[in-house]
């Protein structure tokens, strides 16, 4: 592949998505939220997750995971932000992860770099450094232990029908999704192709298999589109099983993502950017 364009002083605004903007509005309206955070940092947890996070796990650098530290650094370079620490944990489930607030770190399980090549794992970098670069940090850490803040503060959670707890994951679970379809578009700017993002998100939505040299993008693209042009009965049952199942996953659902990084790439978003047309920070204006 030729060499990935760099893009000078761009803005997180490039590729954080209305739909994202929208739901962090409406996430920042909910009362309960200001006192969720002040618990997160009173008790330390943002410090607690970096600890475990280093005893798990295998910090990669120039002499440990080289090619996976490079990738990394080049993926940075691409979207012109600091380098937080990156780190590769044993699981067999693939997966990978951002965390950190005030130390940020990006975590990839043993599992995920066995099913993705390494010009997928651009893709899957990317993804992972939107979050850090759009500010995403924060409010992802608090969703993943959202049950036990409101246990800390004296509430009610889902199960036993506290209104206000409730208003609050659901507003929190809707933006964490939105997020993930921002970072997608960050991961797609690193890869710099839609074919080899697309790619990366059928890997991860099959997962490793040994039948995985039949996989087919165009299948999966087709897959994809009719799961949008459903009819409108079938809507509502998707509706349905996004609010009823969605919220116990922290990923949207992989079609539904390829899909919508695709209808980003035909309103010409994306091929401004490669040309040098995305709003720039205020440090680069």
């Amino acid at each position: 592949m030729a060499a990935r364009k760099r893009f000078p002083g761009i803005s997180s605004d490039a590729f954080v998505s209305e739909n994202d903007r929208r739901a962090l509005a409406a996430l920042k309206r909910v009362p309960l939220l200001p006192k969720i955070v002040q618990k997160f940092y009173e008790v330390g947890l943002d410090r607690w997750f970096y600890c475990y996070n280093m005893s798990m796990s295998v910090r990669c650098g120039p002499k440990q995971y080289r090619t996976l530290y490079e990738i990394m650094r080049e993926s940075c370079a691409v979207l012109d932000m600091p380098e937080p620490e990156l780190y590769v944990s044993s699981n067999p489930f693939p997966n990978a992860y951002t965390s950190g607030v005030e130390r940020p770190y990006v975590t990839l399980r043993s599992s995920i770099i066995d099913t993705l090549s390494d010009e997928q794992l651009y893709h899957l970098m990317g993804h992972e450094l939107g979050h850090v670069k759009a500010g995403h940090t924060l409010y992802k850490s608090v969703a993943s232990v959202i049950a036990p803040l409101l246990e800390l503060i004296g509430r009610r959670t889902f199960g036993l029908g506290d209104a206000a707890s409730i208003a609050l994951v659901m507003a929190l679970s809707e933006w964490y999704r939105q997020a993930e379809l921002s970072a997608d578009r960050a991961g797609l700017l690193v890869s710099q192709s839609l074919d080899l993002s697309i790619d990366a998100n059928l890997a991860l939505c099959a997962g490793p298999n040994r039948l995985s040299h039949e996989m087919s993008r165009e299948a999966f693209m087709d897959q994809a589109r009719a799961y949008q042009d459903m009819s409108a009965l079938d809507s509502i049952g998707k509706v349905v099983i996004f609010l009823l199942m969605g919220a116990t996953y922290t990923h949207p659902m992989p079609v539904h993502r390829t899909q919508e990084l695709e209808r980003w790439v035909l309103t010409g978003a994306f091929e401004r950017i490669m040309q040098g047309d995305y709003p720039r920070s205020e440090k680069a204006a």
